[in-house]
């Protein structure tokens, strides 16, 4: 279903332009030109942000992220972004990559060591001797994406991204390479995985207990240990963040979202979304 998201953020070019790019890249990004976004909203394609300089917090689908500069935040496609703000000075540098141009990068990068590790890590930090580098990246593939005589730019940029990556991109997830996740964490992010990606049409925890093989009560205890959150807490909070999203973000109708999210009906719909927030669907739209 096309979602005709909307946009409320004041860019420096129209988003029609920036999406009919398989990439699109922008230097030296500061804070006033972005309010803080409290209401949800879903990316379309991968995003990497370079944070040269400042301070604040993000919320990823529903984890909280801190950065402080310098330091790398991705937002892979699909993911909710929701509750930044910006602390301070801010000063960044950032790449929008289409699904397609993602794929590319993967045949280039998928033997590399480090390509998983920075997979899972939304946020890294980028060690100061890197920092000159980043910013020299972010200019050379700036001006790869703005010479229009070039008639092998996307096979440019693809290389140069992997080549960059290959050679400073893999230092900054050095520190988190080797590091060992608890039995506990490893379950628990397994699970996230599955709601992320079922949450739409399994909303009891015995489909989720069935897939990792584990009984529900051991699971329940498990993500509640891990996040402070019960499992069914966390498939209720990925369903209300997308029905948010879709009030919020697209022209659908409160009865398309609702099948969209495949609810028996509405009024269902209506009752779950009022019991989880206090307001109804069309009073969220509204206000």
């Amino acid at each position: 279903m096309e979602l005709g998201l909307k946009y409320n953020i004041d860019l420096v070019e129209d988003v029609s332009n920036i999406l009919a790019h398989d990439f699109w890249v922008y230097c030296n990004f500061v804070g006033s030109m972005i309010p803080e976004i409290s209401d949800p909203i879903k990316f379309t394609s991968f995003c990497s942000i370079f944070v040269k300089e400042g301070e604040g917090r993000i919320e990823i689908d529903l984890l909280p992220y801190e950065f402080t500069g310098p330091c790398i935040v991705n937002i892979k496609q699909g993911q909710i972004i929701q509750n930044a703000q910006i602390n301070g000075a801010f000063d960044a540098s950032f790449i929008v990559l289409s699904k397609r141009f993602c794929d590319n990068l993967f045949v280039v990068l998928k033997d590399c060591s480090s390509y998983g590790t920075a997979s899972i890590n939304q946020v890294v930090n980028v060690p100061g001797e890197l920092v000159e580098k980043f910013e020299k990246f972010y200019y050379h593939i700036r001006d790869i994406f703005a010479d229009s005589q070039s008639i092998n730019a996307y096979q440019a940029m693809v290389l140069a991204i992997a080549s960059f990556f290959y050679e400073c991109g893999t230092k900054c997830y050095l520190p988190v390479l080797d590091s060992k996740q608890k039995p506990i964490g490893r379950l628990t992010e397994k699970f996230l995985s599955l709601v992320q990606q079922y949450f739409k049409k399994e909303r009891f925890l015995d489909f989720y207990a069935s897939q990792l093989e584990v009984s529900t009560k051991h699971l329940s205890r498990t993500v509640k240990e891990a996040t402070g959150f019960s499992a069914v807490d966390w498939i209720d909070r990925f369903v209300i963040l997308e029905a948010k999203v879709l009030l919020k973000s697209t022209t659908m109708s409160i009865q398309q979202i609702s099948d969209e999210l495949n609810f028996a009906s509405q009024s269902f719909f209506g009752k779950y979304f009022k019991k989880h927030t206090g307001s109804s669907p069309k009073d969220f739209r509204n206000t």
